[in-house]
């Protein structure tokens, strides 16, 4: 399968708003399949994102021929959920749990019997080769670090809320010493040592890299945090441009570029587990699995 093909592009989007804007409710409920519906279109985020990969295997796996993933970015893709939510008219979007949607919204994954999307993910902490030996004290802190899902989820809806999102991590570190402490134990603190953390533009690394930052920062480290897309941050990582990133997700999302960089960084463990993708749906929809899609 072509995924020049299948992934169209920003223009799409707006494409889709107007058919879901024409669909209405009525329609979501009248006689339509789920693809007619929605014109037959997941609505995804950046095209270069491992998730975006994997709906690709899933259109395949389950023989979706008339159907088709939109990229757009993790922000188009909420919106258009908020959208079409509000209106009760029929979504599919590519999602990934920890992530503020799911608190906000009423949502459920489809089920994936084929297994397109692997099991429950882990989110590693990965650094390039050599940090430990030129910034030990950051090294020893990414290594340690490690927090949950609702620890996450704090930060991401306070930003969603509207707090800035260094605002948001710094309410959240100054209730949280107690993990901060675990993080940090033992660390002799340093002296601006520089130190560059590359991460993806998703809500979760957002949250956990404005967090990050703080603590660095609070132990003397002058810190830069770089946004690009996934395989920019990882190329950053293996070629030393970027010291580290919170943000590797394992082991189906960020596959690609694990066996494309192998060898050129270190992973430093798991930071959260259970985490999950999919594809995402309102509970309001009466679908409840990826092979529902075929009628």
């Amino acid at each position: 399968m072509n995924l020049a093909k299948k992934i169209t592009g920003l223009g799409a989007v707006a494409l889709l708003s107007i058919g879901l804007a024409a669909c209405g409710s009525d329609e979501a409920n009248s006689d339509a399949t789920v693809g007619e519906s929605v014109d037959y279109k997941i609505t995804g985020i950046d095209p270069g994102a491992g998730i975006m990969e994997a709906t690709e295997r899933a259109i395949e796996d389950y023989e979706l021929d008339d159907w088709s993933v939109i990229s757009s970015s993790g922000s188009a893709m909420t919106a258009a959920l908020q959208k079409a939510y509000d209106k009760e008219e029929p979504i599919i979007v590519t999602g990934w749990n920890p992530h503020w949607k799911f608190a906000k919204f009423d949502l459920k994954y489809l089920d994936d019997p084929k297994g397109s999307y692997g099991g429950a993910e882990e989110i590693h902490t990965i650094a390039r080769n050599g940090l430990k030996d030129d910034l030990p004290e950051a090294y020893e802190i990414l290594s340690n670090f490690s927090w949950t899902e609702d620890d996450m989820g704090e930060v991401m809806l306070a930003i969603q809320d509207g707090a800035k999102p260094e605002d948001a991590a710094q309410d959240w570190v100054d209730n949280n010493g107690d993990k901060i402490a675990e993080w940090t134990n033992g660390v002799d603190k340093v002296n601006g040592d520089k130190i560059k953390l590359a991460y993806v533009a998703w809500d979760s690394e957002i949250a956990s890299h404005n967090v990050m930052k703080i603590v660095l920062e609070d132990m003397g480290y002058d810190v830069t945090l770089t946004q690009v897309e996934a395989g920019p941050m990882w190329s950053a990582v293996a070629d030393g441009s970027a010291d580290a990133t919170l943000a590797a997700w394992l082991p189906v999302t960020h596959a690609t570029y694990v066996e494309k960089f192998d060898g050129q960084f270190e992973d430093l463990g798991m930071s959260m587990e259970g985490v999950k993708i999919g594809l995402v749906v309102p509970t309001y929809m009466d679908i409840d699995s990826i092979e529902d899609l075929k009628e």
